[in-house]
């Protein structure tokens, strides 16, 4: 992995340092809070101290919309403070908010690169004094998604990986191993028809595609509220054909 600006890190180390004089809160695992799914992974949630990846399906592959909205969700719920670390300047600030993540859970770091990306989170995660990194990734080899995961080991942090790319082709990069415990794909689907006029809260199809450990599915969702959390929409689960279409 490219060693990030030194400068670079050592702001982002003052600017962590100023977001919170406590430590973060350790816990085992952030469970959902939906049976169906915290079934399906160890120990009945998100691990902390672990990397998790996230991504985009079909179009969502390249904006990444859902899968950030996702990716907030779990941060707002991780309990603490949040480093949210990005190359592309397309980040939408209310509509994290509506996920849960509101600007006084969440410092912003935009990179000029990916290394810097990579560097900024490796950092964060060894600070020690935040629940939660995100960064956005194209790329994410082996050796880097190892750094990361024994970064995260050592303070509890709960590491979350959001995979972007610029072209559809480029996501089948997705498909290479790495040492995240879960990995996670998220499509967008319409909203539910409303009784009266107006549109629906999202729906997404999420697809749990690798969990160390535990069960790979697939289930219909209704998109994060205001404080991060999912739930199971009407017809409950897809069934995991669709994966093998997808």
């Amino acid at each position: 992995m490219p060693a990030a600006n030194p400068s670079v890190l050592s702001a982002l180390r003052d600017r962590i340092d100023h977001i919170g004089g406590q430590s973060a809160p350790r816990r085992a695992v952030l469970p959902f809070g939906v049976p169906d799914i915290d079934a399906r992974i160890p120990k009945g949630g998100l691990a902390f101290g672990a990397l998790h990846e996230i991504a985009g399906g079909a179009n969502g592959a390249v904006d990444g919309a859902a899968a950030i909205a996702f990716a907030a969700g779990i941060a707002a719920r991780s309990g603490g403070r949040v480093l949210w670390a990005y190359t592309q300047p397309d980040l939408f600030a209310p509509a994290l908010a509506r996920a849960g993540l509101t600007d006084d859970k969440v410092v912003f770091f935009e990179a000029g690169d990916e290394a810097a990306v990579l560097g900024a989170c490796e950092e964060a995660l060894r600070h020690g004094g935040l629940t939660a990194v995100v960064g956005e990734l194209a790329n994410l080899s082996r050796v880097a998604s190892q750094r990361l995961q024994m970064a995260a080991e050592g303070t509890g942090t709960l590491a979350l990986i959001v995979r972007r790319w610029r072209r559809q082709v480029d996501a089948k990069d997705f498909g290479r191993p790495t040492a995240a415990f879960t990995r996670w794909r998220v499509t967008e689907l319409n909203s539910a028809p409303l009784p009266v006029r107006g549109v629906g809260r999202a729906r997404w199809m999420l697809e749990l595609i690798r969990a160390r450990g535990g069960e790979c599915h697939d289930f219909e969702v209704e998109a994060c509220d205001g404080e991060g959390r999912i739930r199971l929409s009407g017809d409950a689960q897809m069934p995991n054909t669709l994966r093998a279409a997808s």
